[in-house]
């Protein structure tokens, strides 16, 4: 947080599900968007790929409940309406009626939660390298994620923490996102579902614009997988992107992405 360019305030909020931490920057007069962090990540670090927003945007950032972060540690279901009810609350805190929403990995998972049990709640929405559509191959994974995880709990060689954030980004990732990754691995019981997998009939109410932006390299959510369910079973789908990329972005695929993501909200928000 102390590299961010930008003003932060900071809110601890009372849910039902425990109390939440929220990050808020931009201007008090800006449209809403609310962005949810990956899985097993922190808050400040999804926050920081999309800092350019914050000139124009009003700004909340929550550590997801239950994941590595300021907010309680309690793990809630992302398979049922717990994560909708958990933003809904956050919301009302906030006075927001409604939100564009923008979420990688899990954080896109969470949203669909959302859009399946309160999509009125959605003005639109932006779904980076998304769970809760498709899976790539968990024996893929297994071989370059998990083993070299539990070789790198057991052992803290940097080799192994190498090898997977090679595994996660390409082998592009930022330095001080291997570092927090790292220090998240060896130091937090890490979330080992994943958000479930959405149903066609639970967004027939789910009308507002999406984008969807994915990796070609993404190990976890391959963009063929993910492009082929997004379009049969997201109604209003505006837009399918799709870069040479793993599933934490590179700078460079940053750039592009945020510039994705203004076209659309000027478009659709």
């Amino acid at each position: 947080m102390q590299s961010f360019k930008f003003d932060v305030e900071r809110y601890y909020i009372d849910t039902s599900y425990g109390k939440t931490h929220v990050i808020v920057s931009g201007p008090k007069v800006g449209k809403p968007i609310f962005i949810f962090q990956g899985g097993n990540c922190i808050n400040p670090m999804t926050l920081s790929w999309f800092s350019s927003l914050t000139d124009e945007y009003r700004i909340y950032a929550p550590d997801t409940i239950g994941h590595p972060g300021y907010s309680e540690e309690i793990r809630i279901s992302a398979k049922d309406h717990s994560f909708a009810q958990w933003i809904l609350e956050l919301m009302n805190h906030f006075n927001v009626d409604q939100s564009a929403f923008i979420g990688p990995s899990y954080g896109a998972g969470i949203i669909l939660r959302l859009a399946a049990f309160m999509p009125n709640k959605i003005d639109c929405a932006i779904l980076i390298s998304p769970a809760g559509i498709g899976l790539g191959s968990k024996l893929k994974m297994m071989k370059d994620v998990l083993l070299p995880l539990v070789l790198y709990h057991v052992t803290s060689s940097e080799n192994y923490l190498n090898s997977i954030a090679k595994a996660l980004s390409d082998n592009r990732m930022k330095e001080i996102d291997k570092k927090i990754i790292g220090d998240i691995f060896k130091y937090t019981k890490l979330e080992q579902e994943m958000p479930k997998l959405t149903e066609k009939k639970e967004l027939v109410h789910f009308n507002s614009p999406t984008l969807v932006i994915s990796g070609k390299r993404d190990i976890f959510f391959p963009d063929k997988r993910i492009n082929k369910i997004a379009n049969d079973i997201i109604p209003n789908l505006i837009d399918l992107k799709s870069y040479d990329m793993g599933h934490f972005p590179s700078e460079e695929y940053l750039v592009k992405i945020n510039s994705d993501i203004k076209k659309f909200l000027k478009k659709h928000n």
